[in-house]
């Protein structure tokens, strides 16, 4: 059977429009180290109207140029892989790490591309005016029939891992990145802050299968922090916000103590009080990693933290390599990935699946694009 020379996908050609489904030419590899991907699954991003709406001389994000295909986590088939490309091949089922880098400068050679001057992500938003050049090699979003993307950004899926779950993995790879710089491994305690979000319950899930012995989950709603407690009744401690003195609360429960680390996944919007209750709940030593890009300003005492030793670190994204954590330990049966309720939508009910996104309660939820 012959290969498509065209495709179907849906790009948004105004700031804050809507998606409208357009034919384009089948994308074509740039480079012998690249790969085409026919999507199968695209996670839809609660925030996303706001990433397309940014564009203007005000804008804090760099986005690619109108009109564009958007969509962050994508997972799919390979269908063709350029001449150089090893250990890859036509038929492999891979998630598409969005993370894209120049290669060449001084991050990207110390192994650290997230710190990359032109870090971006495919199918969202970049980080500077290098991300231009970043989206001129790779401008295919989740949001369309095929992608290309370099062979070294993919992670495999194994059988266990279904398209769908592997759409969530965008949330999951930011939690388990935050948790491993938090330091969270068998015998430790972790508080995680939103713990019922969509960064929060993949984090409390991946805390579970790292071996943490206490987790002690903290968000406002009551019942959907009970149903994150029924995940594993025997690790799991939870606490509504605003129920009392959180501090005072994970000291009771850990002999006077305090936890071990922190991982704050509360988003833009949230007062700062409860990230500074979450530093509160810390031991001598422990680390606080933000993951979830909370923007109220934080007034901190750093003569208190110099001498309690307690860190404060933000952390974004993950590695490709973390990402095949993730699938490992999916495979292995350690992480549970059937906790998501999936709300399926066609490419062409994109506008829709969106508008579902930002109506979602709780991290359950997990919005989705299916072709």
């Amino acid at each position: 059977m012959n290969a498509p020379n065209t495709m179907k996908a849906m790009r948004i050609h105004e700031p804050g429009g809507r998606f409208q489904m357009d034919t384009l030419p089948l994308p074509t590899l740039l480079r012998p180290t690249d790969v085409l991907v026919q999507v199968k699954a695209s996670g839809v991003v609660p925030n996303l109207r706001n990433v397309m709406s940014n564009y203007g001389e005000r804008s804090y994000l760099t986005v690619p140029d109108l009109p564009a295909i958007y969509g962050l986590d994508t997972a799919g088939v390979v269908t063709e892989v350029g001449a150089a490309v090893t250990g890859i091949a036509p038929g492999d089922r891979v998630y598409i790490n969005p993370g894209r880098s120049c290669g060449s400068c001084h991050a990207c050679r110390m192994g650290e591309p997230t710190n990359c001057v032109a870090y971006t992500f495919q199918g969202y938003f970049g980080f500077g005016p290098r991300s231009k050049d970043i989206y001129k090699q790779y401008p295919y979003g989740g949001f369309g029939q095929y992608a290309t993307a370099p062979a070294d950004g993919l992670v495999k899926l194994p059988p266990a891992v279904t398209f769908e779950q592997a759409a969530r993995f965008g949330y999951l790879g930011t939690a388990y990145s935050g948790l491993r710089k938090a330091g969270v491994a068998a015998g430790k305690t972790v508080l995680i802050s939103g713990a019922s979000g969509t960064l929060g319950l993949g984090a409390v899930q991946i805390a579970r299968a790292m071996g943490a012995v206490k987790i002690f989950c903290v968000a406002r709603n009551a019942d959907l922090l009970e149903r994150v407690r029924a995940l594993d009744p025997e690790r799991i401690r939870v606490f509504s916000h605003g129920s009392g003195d959180l501090g005072e609360w994970v000291r009771s429960e850990t002999g006077g103590v305090g936890v071990d680390a922190v991982l704050d996944a509360i988003g833009p919007g949230a007062p700062h009080q409860v990230t500074l209750d979450c530093i509160g709940a810390l031991r001598r030593g422990g680390r606080l990693v933000e993951v979830g890009a909370m923007n109220d300003p934080l007034p901190l005492n750093l003569h208190e933290l110099m001498c309690s030793q307690i860190s404060v670190l933000g952390s974004l994204w993950f590695s490709v390599g973390e990402g095949q954590d993730l699938a490992y330990m999916a495979a292995a049966g350690t992480l549970d990935l059937n906790v998501f309720d999936h709300h399926r939508y066609t490419l062409e009910q994109a506008n829709e699946a969106l508008a579902d996104a930002e109506q979602r309660k709780g991290g359950f939820v997990n919005v989705v694009i299916v072709q």
